[in-house]
């Protein structure tokens, strides 16, 4: 009776100890706070009449209401690395959108933002807005891309 008692109280003490224990990898710590981004420069270059610096929105100048003028979203700070995004409004309609500075510091980032950029491209251009869908498995990119642009929006008097 002793036995099965120890045995008992050894398997429900186990059972408890591993029904406690995390395996969450995603707590941030002290040093994965303190790791540092390095923005990275797209191979789509900024458009020219603008030079955006980086927290600020900026705009091109222009004499005519019609004109193209570009809008340079603030840059996001993501898990992954920094992002921005800078509109081009003519007759206050979105015409092209670009992304100058993106996570492409590995090949993984570089898979995933060169599928998940066009798709939020063509997305922002379709629905001439914010209000678009993040990518999925491009969660983090797409949730800076749409600070960006929000703030680029902003910086354009749009909805």
């Amino acid at each position: 009776m002793r036995r099965i008692s120890l045995w008992l109280f050894s398997t429900v003490a186990a059972v408890v100890l591993l029904f406690s224990y995390r395996t969450s990898t995603n707590s941030t710590t002290a040093a994965g706070s303190a790791q540092t981004t390095i923005s990275r420069q797209a191979t789509t270059p900024t458009p020219t009449g603008t030079s955006p610096s980086p927290g600020s929105s900026t705009s091109s100048t222009s004499s005519s209401s019609s004109a193209a003028k570009t809008y340079t979203g603030s840059v996001v700070s993501t898990r992954w690395g920094d992002v921005q995004v800078a509109i081009t409004v003519v007759d206050g309609k979105i015409t092209d959108v670009a992304v100058p500075i993106y996570p492409s510091e590995n090949g993984k980032d570089q898979e995933i933002n060169a599928y998940a950029l066009p798709i939020l491209r063509q997305e922002t251009l379709a629905a001439q807005s914010a209000n678009i869908d993040t990518v999925s498995g491009a969660t983090v990119t797409s949730n800076g891309y749409l600070g960006s642009l929000q703030a680029a929006l902003d910086a354009a008097h749009l909805s």
